[in-house]
């Protein structure tokens, strides 16, 4: 019955080879994907204030795994901890989600930043910030209750096409929050917890680091603070200080001329004075400063002096001041020293410079961020003046800075922290069960009309003789099991299979396989298991005909093209052979590149309309719509267009494909010799002029079986019926009574002779 070349088997059997050696080759050669960053690396990427508002210093990261406290000045805010030091977050790409989170001493969240990733899903479709701010609905959750068990960990809110993902992220900063918790290491509200964590800090000014450094090494990580102002910037700045007098009278020159470039440094460093002042200017002023003075050089160029005149007259440098934490002072006469010049290599020449000291009266602590405010005046024509200030920040670079850690006397007899205390209580089991666990169990209606439109396919299948002999049952059957696949399985639920998961699940077996990231999506994973199973049985068909969301909207949207009489293209046999290898080279290309960088790999896979047509419904940029609804429309004219020559996901799916077990597709002798009705009424066209089904093509639609039985289409069925009319016929009692005719016109009007011996036909 079955009609298939002898050489089919062989083919397989290299094939299966050949694929097997490339894998091999892979894991091999391939060295694993370099291990998640750690806290350190993903700092210098946020501000302390984007966790804490006011917070302006990271202290250095302590503890296994590590968290980073974050200070306002000398004062505890919170800190900073790296979801992937403690919890699972590989994401949809099989690779870590970093995220770096706040949490305050009382252990409320405070604030979440993205830090990397590589999710396709958000490279390439979903806008970034919908992720973030599905993640942000943790912010302000208290988790001392979900750490202790008294609470459910809270959900964050679905992005649609992006469940895993936001799932996992989720997910991950629950657990590291209950972690550190549980830990005692944050979560005691009276502050014994922060004391145990960490120590209070002293920071004084590091004396003994000194060493001579040029002007740039200075400039280059801050030792050396720049203010420049340029005419143009003075007027407009004036301008918009609403005082219209202040307006007529602008500053002389051209709008790019420099009105004042102002320096400033700290040079009671031991470093930043020995590079500006030299060995023995150093000297003299280290042996000069009282304890609890600091020393400040101020140098200017340009059009406007930061000293004035009014220090000569009154002793008191009016256009400076300088400002901490609400305080402040300005500098007479009996503070300054005037220097000619500034001893590091590559300092510029000024026009002014002055070494000022602070008074005893004000103390300034080197160790916090200071600044130096600039008083800007202009005359008004009379004695009237206007005056706009501009203030210079700085702060002293840490390694001119000393940390030490105060020693925390705990009491014998006194009790546990509470954080501490509350560990001793083993949290439920619901707080530790894994996220895919979680998600499981919560999709269990999902799950369960999965599993039966799985089951109700495996009757299609099994019993597809019985169905095919029915053409128009079969004919709805089919028409509605698609529409759901569509709306139901694609839309819906975004259960779309994509050449990305082929990618992604190699590059978990080289780099590192974790059932976790799998089993995260339980839709995705029951298809992919079936698909499989499927493959063994019946090669790529199940999926590409019955269960591909894409490839039911191209189905039907074709089939609504025929009813309104939409002329069909038939590729001509030649060219459509040719066509095949397309997608093959479009996986195999897809395949190479992810062995390079799995990124670019996802994000060239953009080849598949899937994610634009089923999983984001069309509500994506232009170019991705345009795309989708272009090979939609060829589809109109011929049916399947990008499942037949573009589809790398058909062609990762036949070459396993090819392995099948059993041949399941009957054929006549008589299939493309001389018949070839089922080859030019197959919807992809993947039977050969000679008759045999290319399997690799296939979608296993049915339509050939449907044409198999029907005893008025297939010739060879056609023959079969006459034969048993003609039976019948010949077995009537009229015709053995001898009173009816001596022969049996055939449909083709011939007479055919009765037999003396006539035998009943096949079934």
């Amino acid at each position: 019955m079955s009609k298939r070349p002898d050489n089919d088997i062989a083919f397989a059997r290299r094939a299966t080879l050949a694929l097997a050696g490339l894998l091999l080759i892979c894991l091999t050669y391939i060295s694993p994907a370099c291990a998640a960053g750690d806290l350190p690396t993903y700092l210098p990427k946020i501000t302390p204030a984007d966790f804490f508002p006011g917070a302006d210093r990271f202290g250095p990261p302590q503890g296994d795994p590590p968290i980073a406290p974050v200070y306002r000045g000398d004062q505890l805010q919170g800190f900073v901890f790296l979801n992937s030091d403690f919890a699972n977050s590989v994401g949809y790409s099989g690779k870590p989600i970093h995220l770096l989170a706040g949490i305050d001493p009382k252990g409320v969240i405070t604030g979440i930043k993205l830090v990397d990733h590589k999710e396709p899903i958000v490279l390439v479709g979903i806008p970034e910030a919908r992720i973030v701010a599905a993640v942000n609905s943790l912010i302000g959750k208290d988790m001392k209750p979900v750490a202790s068990g008294a609470e459910r960990p809270p959900q964050v809110d679905i992005v649609s096409g992006a469940t895993v993902t936001v799932l996992v992220m989720g997910d991950s900063i629950v657990r590291a929050a209950s972690k550190i918790i549980r830990g005692g290491r944050v979560g005691g509200g009276d502050g014994a917890a922060v004391s145990a964590a960490l120590p209070p800090v002293i920071k004084t000014l590091d004396l003994e680091h000194s060493e001579v450094r040029d002007w740039e090494g200075l400039v280059g990580d801050g030792s050396i603070r720049r203010l420049h102002l340029s005419i143009g910037d003075i007027n407009d700045a004036f301008a918009k200080s609403g005082s219209a007098a202040a307006s007529q009278y602008p500053e002389p020159g051209e709008a790019g001329d420099t009105f004042i470039d102002l320096y400033v440094a700290l040079v009671s460093a031991p470093t930043i004075g020995r590079s500006l002042l030299g060995e023995d200017g150093y000297r003299r002023l280290k042996d000069g400063l009282k304890p609890g003075q600091q020393a400040i050089v101020v140098a200017g160029n340009g059009a406007y002096s930061f000293k004035g005149s009014a220090y000569v007259r009154g002793g008191i440098f009016d256009r400076v001041e300088i400002l901490q934490e609400g305080n402040s002072t300005r500098f007479r006469d009996r503070n300054h020293t005037r220097l000619g010049a500034l001893d590091a290599v590559g300092a510029p020449e000024f026009k002014e410079i002055g070494l000022f000291v602070t008074p005893p009266e004000f103390t300034l602590d080197p160790t916090q961020p200071w600044q130096l405010q600039l008083l800007v005046q202009r005359s008004l024509g009379g004695r009237d003046k206007a005056f706009l200030t501009f203030d210079l920040g700085y702060a002293l670079p840490d390694s001119y800075i000393r940390r030490e850690q105060r020693t925390v006397t705990v009491p014998e007899n006194a009790a546990p922290p509470a954080s501490q205390a509350t560990t001793a209580a083993a949290p439920p089991a619901e707080a530790d069960e894994p996220l895919w666990m979680r998600i499981w169990r919560s999709s269990t209606v999902s799950i369960g009309i999965t599993a039966f439109m799985l089951a109700a396919l495996t009757g299609i299948f099994f019993f597809q003789n019985l169905l095919v002999r029915r053409p128009v049952l079969y004919t709805w059957v089919r028409r509605g099991y698609l529409v759901l696949v569509l709306v139901w399985l694609g839309w819906y639920a975004n259960a779309q299979l994509s050449v990305v998961n082929v990618v992604t699940f190699t590059n978990a077996l080289v780099t590192g396989f974790r059932w976790e990231f799998f089993l995260a999506a339980p839709l995705i994973f029951i298809l992919w298991a079936a698909t499989a199973g499927g493959l063994l049985f019946w090669g790529r068909g199940p999926f590409c005909g019955w269960l591909c969301p894409f490839g039911a909207l191209q189905e039907l949207t074709n089939t609504a093209a025929k009813w309104l009489k939409v002329p069909q293209i038939t590729v001509p046999w030649g060219l459509h052979e040719r066509l095949w290898p397309i997608k093959y080279i479009i996986f195999l290309g897809l395949f190479g590149l992810s062995l390079y960088s799995v990124d670019m790999a996802e994000r060239f896979a953009e080849v598949e309309p899937f994610k634009t047509a089923i999983i984001l419904k069309f509500s994506r940029s232009w170019p991705f719509v345009a795309y989708a609804v272009a090979l939609l429309v060829i589809g109109l004219f011929i049916e399947r267009f990008f499942c037949r020559y573009l589809c790398p996901l058909g062609a990762a799916l036949a070459i396993p494909g090819r392995i099948r077990t059993f041949e399941w597709l009957r054929r006549w002798q008589e299939c493309g010799s001389p018949c070839q009705r089922c080859a030019k009424e197959c919807p992809v066209q993947s039977i050969h002029p000679e008759g045999h089904i290319n399997v690799n093509e296939c979608i296993y639609c049915m339509h050939c079986q449907e044409l198999y039985y029907d005893d008025h289409r297939c010739p060879h069925m056609i023959q079969v019926r006459l034969k048993r009319e003609k039976f019948a016929a010949m077995s009537s009692p009229t015709m053995r009574s001898g009173k009816g005719p001596a022969t049996v016109i055939t449909a083709g009007g011939k007479p055919v002779g009765a037999s003396p011996t006539i035998s009943p036909p096949p079934n």
